[in-house]
């Protein structure tokens, strides 16, 4: 495997480099700094919000690139490069179907915050998790003075099982993805991290056999696509793993930095080396 190629490392949050604490490990930081010293780009890209993003990763943000909300924002250089928005209609009409169903929580994300109307303790305390700027209001679809990104839904059992089959028709016009086991995503119809990822591979110059890529469930599926060192984590939704070309260690044993680890030590050494798990 000749990691010598590598110029541009991309990887989830959630599942994938943050462990079953939400953490960032020091060990990826220090590896932050070697793979720098390579010239090697990183990019964070989560479906989460742009702030919680930001929290996690604070000690490099001014280095790396940003695809948050999954795809309906990036920052590179600390400078906007895309920011695809639901319009008014797309939200009210998206609302009205989710309120029929039972047992979701809605979330509106907006660029400046989210907003939810239930407060719901347990809810709440899931959603802390995701989401650091928040405001509850009485209505969404009243909601004016942001930019808004996503709808994000949560439901306590599974999005797959009990959301997804009742928005189909939604799928006509927006981005309906299953970003996690309890969450599922409605966006504009271009807005994935696959979409924001080759604008950036485009503007950096970086070609899919340079680019490597980390996820773990469907919302990653098309960034997974743009790189030829593509790893599914062991934790992985299924569809993940028939995407990926490679696998790694789940996030509670850090499956990131393992490969990481061994693509710092092949370039250091200048040699090939087989990948192991």
């Amino acid at each position: 495997m000749n990691f010598s190629k590598v110029k541009l490392v991309v990887t989830d949050m959630d599942g994938t480099l943050l462990n079953p604490k939400s953490e960032v490990s020091p060990r990826f930081f220090n590896q932050f700094n070697e793979l720098k010293k390579k010239n090697i780009h990183f990019v964070a890209a989560s479906g989460r919000q742009y702030q919680s993003i930001l929290e996690k990763l604070e000690a490099i943000k001014d280095e790396i690139s940003i695809i948050a909300e999954n795809g309906g924002m990036m920052k590179h250089n600390n400078t906007e490069h895309i920011l695809l928005k639901l319009t008014t209609e797309n939200i009210a009409k998206s609302i009205e179907i989710l309120r029929q169903i039972d047992g979701v929580f809605i979330v509106l994300c907006g660029r400046k915050s989210a907003y939810i109307e239930n407060t719901n303790q347990e809810f709440v305390s899931k959603f802390n998790k995701y989401y650091s700027e928040y405001q509850i209001v009485e209505d969404l679809t009243k909601v004016t003075g942001d930019d808004f990104l996503k709808i994000a839904v949560y439901h306590f059992e599974s999005s797959e099982k009990h959301i997804l089959p009742y928005i189909g028709e939604l799928k006509n016009n927006l981005q309906v993805i299953v970003s996690g086991q309890h969450w599922l995503d409605i966006s504009h119809a271009n807005a994935n991290k696959g979409f924001a990822l080759s604008m950036l591979q485009e503007s950096l110059g970086i070609t899919k056999d340079e680019t490597m890529v980390f996820g773990d469930y469907n919302n990653d599926l098309q960034m997974l696509d743009l790189a030829y060192f593509s790893f599914a984590m062991e934790n992985a939704h299924d569809d993940v793993k028939k995407v990926a070309r490679f696998q790694t260690k789940s996030n509670s044993e850090e499956g990131v930095e393992a490969i990481l680890e061994q693509v710092i030590s092949h370039i250091n050494n200048d040699i090939d080396k087989p990948i192991t798990h």
